[in-house]
């Protein structure tokens, strides 16, 4: 079996392939870095914190310690029981496979009789990564999430353009997310509900606009969309963040991740292990969750009048997989935010920018279905 490699102070195991150099922790189950080769250059769009695991005090949840790029949560934000996020993103993971072209990993889920597992699959010539959580013997409802944090610090204020697929109800978040008296520092208006990305309601007056990042210096904010549900004409929901010459995206079917979340990450949290460092970073989190509120809260079906689901039912005599894609492709200078990602074919998207000027990629889009 392979042995794992110490990638930013934690034993990593690795998958390759042409175009595609992917790393996942044994601690936690995060996924990064990833860098993916488009033409004659690389990029590598997912967060490394500016701390090693070594670096922080070491009572800290293994999820701050390893923070880094893709990681799944389920309870998503954790119970009374369990850590922040869950098992999922802080214990130690089993590899059970290592293939040319995938890893399959599992690790007990903390609720008696449950696993997790985790497959991560490329595929030649496809600068995509394939994940598919399938958890077994969960009894009951349950919130979870995938959590990508993605790396903009380099840009150029607001130069990153950041949209999701169409959504039906949207809010920033409803209580506390930025506490001052624990030295952290929001400005979006708690609890106020939106219809375009671009006008925000912030806190002193006024909106501001999320489609450009990294902005707001100083500040964390979260938001929330839920997403239109699938059509024929489109079967899959999505998420965009154009960077310096190539877009990333995520995949995934509404009807398994019925909301997205936008964490945004700018350096306003004071205490360790952030100490102001953590800038320029979003959290693209695709998740069936009532924010980042724990297992209590979202079961209590909160949007339970817009319809949106903040929990699934599982049964311990099901499997139930839940899939999504992340990808990148190459735009051309002035590629503006995302307006739709479409299928174009079995095999390919075509994504389109708010100016008309339309890329594909070549991504199975139905492996989310």
């Amino acid at each position: 079996m392979t042995e794992p490699e110490l990638i930013h102070g934690e034993p990593s195991w690795r998958l390759s392939n042409d175009v595609v150099d992917l790393a996942v922790t044994r601690q936690a189950g995060h996924l990064a870095p990833v860098t993916f080769r488009l033409g004659d250059r690389t990029v590598s769009p997912y967060s490394l914190s500016p701390w090693k695991p070594d670096e922080v005090e070491e009572d800290l949840p293994y999820l701050l310690r390893v923070l880094r790029g893709d990681f799944f949560c389920i309870p998503f934000a954790g119970s009374k029981e369990l850590p922040p996020h869950g098992d999922s993103a802080n214990q130690e993971w089993d590899l059970l496979l290592a293939s040319p072209d995938r890893l399959k990993l599992s690790i007990p889920g903390g609720v008696e009789g449950a696993t997790v597992e985790k497959i991560i699959q490329v595929r030649d010539g496809e600068t995509a990564v394939y994940q598919d959580h399938r958890l077994n013997g969960w009894d009951g409802e349950y919130n979870y999430g995938n959590h990508p944090i993605l790396d903009l610090s380099s840009l150029p204020e607001g130069a990153g353009r950041v949209t999701v697929s169409p959504f039906r109800w949207a809010s920033v978040f409803d209580g506390v997310f930025a506490n001052p008296e624990q030295e952290e520092y929001g400005l979006l208006a708690s609890g106020q509900t939106f219809t375009d990305l671009r006008t925000v309601p912030l806190a002193a007056g006024g909106t501001t606009d999320l489609t450009h990042y990294p902005v707001r210096a100083g500040s964390e904010d979260l938001v929330m969309m839920a997403n239109e549900p699938a059509t024929d004409a489109q079967p899959f929901a999505w998420s965009a963040v154009v960077l310096d010459g190539y877009v990333w995206f995520s995949l995934k079917n509404p009807a398994d991740f019925p909301a997205t979340l936008f964490w945004l990450s700018n350096g306003g949290r004071h205490r360790s292990p952030w100490k102001a460092r953590h800038l320029g970073r979003i959290g693209i989190e695709e998740v069936c969750s009532y924010f980042c509120y724990g297992l209590e809260e979202a079961r209590e079906n909160r949007l339970a009048d817009p319809g949106i689901p903040t929990t699934r039912r599982f049964h311990p005599d099901e499997t139930v997989s839940l899939r999504t894609v992340q990808a990148v492709a190459a735009v051309p200078s002035g590629f503006g935010a995302v307006a739709t990602i479409t299928p174009d074919g079995p095999s390919q998207v075509a994504i389109r920018d708010e100016h008309g000027t339309t890329v594909t990629a070549k991504v199975d889009w139905s492996y989310v279905l």
